[in-house]
């Protein structure tokens, strides 16, 4: 759309001379996406409208709260009580942050699925780690990563649409007989998809707030008593169950970390030339085992660090490395996966024939 086409007078004086309406139209409704794109596409919207939620919640939290070891717990204890809606707002942004680590986790293992850090996606992969990061370290430090996340953000959807939307068929668009626009087709689906989230938030936030809270949380902190049983929010466990399964404190850091680090050279690790977990049969089979591998390790954190429950993190901590550092590579020559469609429009008309024409197994890497 040019901006002679835009009605209000106002609107085209100014994109004829800064054009950012125009861009805005271009990439929020003009933008082509790939018709076939699922509901498990909706949770990056979901991710980025959970992001709201925590920051403006936790702005007017910190206008209440005292950072000081002596006050902290009262003044937290003074927005329950005695602030306007303090109370639904700490709700909000405690069950918030759960919220935002399950779409965040389950974008992620969409994203695992359907190959969607191949190339040429792989920076678009990488930004996203490193929000997963920053999350991770917000939760700790709080208030100015915030602010850094949205910077990483913005460069995450620049990323996006420098090459469009990956889709569940792992191939690439070949015109617009494979795409729709984005408005109205996909903001409809993704305000159908809000609704759900935030009935499901709703629910958690006026119904059962503390359900993935800690009892300890409102027990006044005692600089001269450690707790018996140290366990870090849900979202943690995983990684703090790498984190102990090592004997030694050092090596279980750097294995914590490293299980961040190794989903930033994911991309080099599975050289298979299909994206898509759907045309990959034995891909499948141990993409599941993966990730009933990071349920075990989320139980076992919340376990205490002694008998069966350390053997059982430090089984699943090995099993979680073997499948980025051996099974991904040796699957990526050893696989053969099952033929391609031709086009994203063959199995979206083609019925039961869609795979009819189909060529064989790729011979070389899809772009």
């Amino acid at each position: 759309m040019s901006a002679n086409q835009f009605q209000n007078p106002v609107v085209r004086w100014i994109d004829h001379r800064l054009p950012i309406f125009s861009f805005l139209n271009h990439e929020a409704t003009e933008y082509p996406t790939p018709k076939n794109l699922n509901y498990f596409w909706n949770f990056g919207s979901l991710a980025g409208i959970s992001l709201v939620i925590m920051i403006i919640t936790g702005i007017v939290l910190s206008m209440n709260y005292t950072a000081h070891v002596d006050y902290a717990f009262d003044s937290v204890e003074r927005i329950m009580r005695d602030v306007n809606h303090g109370w639904l707002l700490r709700y909000i942004h405690m069950n918030g942050a759960s919220f935002f680590f399950i779409v965040v986790f389950i974008h992620i293992f969409r994203g695992l699925y359907y190959g969607s850090y191949k190339a040429p996606r792989e920076l678009l992969w990488m930004l996203g780690v490193v929000i997963l990061l920053l999350m991770m370290a917000t939760a700790f430090m709080g208030y100015v990563l915030p602010f850094v996340i949205v910077g990483v953000v913005i460069l995450h959807l620049v990323a996006l649409h420098r090459f469009g939307s990956n889709n569940p068929l792992g191939i690439d668009t070949r015109g617009p007989q494979d795409t729709i626009p984005f408005h109205p087709y996909y903001t409809i689906k993704d305000f159908f998809g809000l609704s759900v989230f935030l009935t499901f938030f709703a629910a958690a936030v006026f119904f059962f707030p503390n359900f993935m809270g800690h009892p300890d949380n409102y027990i006044p902190a005692n600089a001269l008593q450690t707790p018996a049983h140290i366990v870090p929010e849900w979202y943690f466990l995983p990684f703090y169950a790498i984190l102990r399964a090592v004997p030694d404190k050092l090596g279980g850091v750097l294995a914590m970390f490293g299980a961040i680090a190794v989903l930033f050279i994911l991309p080099w690790l599975d050289r298979s030339p299909v994206r898509s977990g759907r045309f990959r049969p034995i891909f499948k089979i141990f993409f599941w085992v993966f990730f009933a591998d990071c349920l075990v390790l989320g139980y076992v954190g919340a376990m205490p660090a002694e008998g069966i429950y350390l053997v059982i993190g430090r089984v699943a901590t090995v099993w979680y490395f073997l499948h980025f550092l051996l099974i991904l590579p040796i699957l990526s020559v050893a696989e053969t996966p099952r033929p391609l469609p031709q086009s994203i429009s063959t199995p979206v008309f083609g019925g039961s024939g869609a795979m009819a024409g189909a060529s064989a197994a790729p011979k070389r890497k899809v772009e």
